[in-house]
C-alpha cells in the first residue's frame, strides 16, 4: 500500500501532538471534533476577568462545562464571581448559555455565533441575577463571542489545510465539524 505525500504529512502531524492534546478526526472531507476534546481546549482558557465602569466591578467566570446535545446550538455552563472596587470575588451562580458556532477558516478556530442565556442558577437562594450582573456578563458574552475561540485546530493539522476552502461547520451529531470542498489528504484539482 503506497501513501500519498498528503496523508503522511497528515499522520506525522497527528503523532507530533502531545497526548493531552486530542486530535479531530478526518473523514474525508469532514473533519470533527468530540465534545471531550473540546471540553480539554476550554478548560485551559479559564477562570477570565471581565473589567467593567473603570474597573469598580469585576466579573470572574469559570469553571466551563461543554456539551454538543443532538441539534445545531452547543450548550456552555459557566460559574460567574462578581467583585467591587478590587475586592475579593463573590459567588454569583451558575449560567447555562446557549450558541450556534461558527469557523475561522483564517483562524482555524470555532466561535460562538449568537449565544443566548438560558438559565441561571443563583449561589444562594433569593439571590438572582440582576440587571447589572446580567448587563455586565452580555457584554462580556459579545467579546467572548467575538474573540476568544471554543476550539482551534492544532497549528500542524492547520498547516495541512492549506488552500482547502471551508463549506459548513456547526455542531452536528454531538459534535463539532467543518465540512471541507475537498479531503485534505487528496492534492488540489488543476
Amino acid at each position: 500500500m503506497r501513501l500519498s505525500r498528503p496523508l503522511l504529512v497528515l499522520l506525522a502531524a497527528l503523532l507530533a501532538l502531545p497526548p493531552a492534546l486530542a486530535a479531530p478526526r478526518f473523514e474525508g472531507r469532514q473533519v470533527s471534533v468530540q465534545a471531550a476534546d473540546a471540553q480539554a481546549f476550554l478548560q485551559g482558557r479559564f477562570p477570565q476577568r471581565h473589567s467593567a465602569l473603570g474597573g469598580l466591578l469585576e466579573l470572574t467566570v469559570s469553571n466551563p462545562r461543554l456539551e454538543l446535545p443532538p441539534g445545531t446550538r452547543m450548550r456552555l455552563g459557566l460559574d460567574l464571581a462578581a467583585a467591587t472596587a478590587g475586592g475579593t470575588p463573590t459567588p454569583v451562580g451558575r449560567v447555562q448559555l446557549s450558541s450556534a458556532l461558527r469557523y475561522d477558516p483564517a483562524r482555524k478556530a470555532f466561535f460562538l455565533e449568537q449565544p443566548a442565556i438560558e438559565d441561571f442558577r443563583p449561589a444562594q437562594a433569593g439571590l438572582a441575577l440582576d440587571e447589572g450582573t446580567r448587563g455586565l456578563l452580555n457584554a462580556w458574552l459579545a467579546d467572548y463571542a467575538r474573540s476568544e475561540p471554543v476550539y482551534r485546530i492544532e497549528p500542524p493539522l492547520a498547516a495541512l489545510l492549506g488552500g482547502v476552502q471551508v463549506e459548513a461547520a456547526g455542531v452536528r451529531d454531538g459534535q463539532l465539524y467543518v465540512l471541507l470542498d475537498r479531503d485534505p489528504a487528496l492534492p488540489a484539482s488543476e
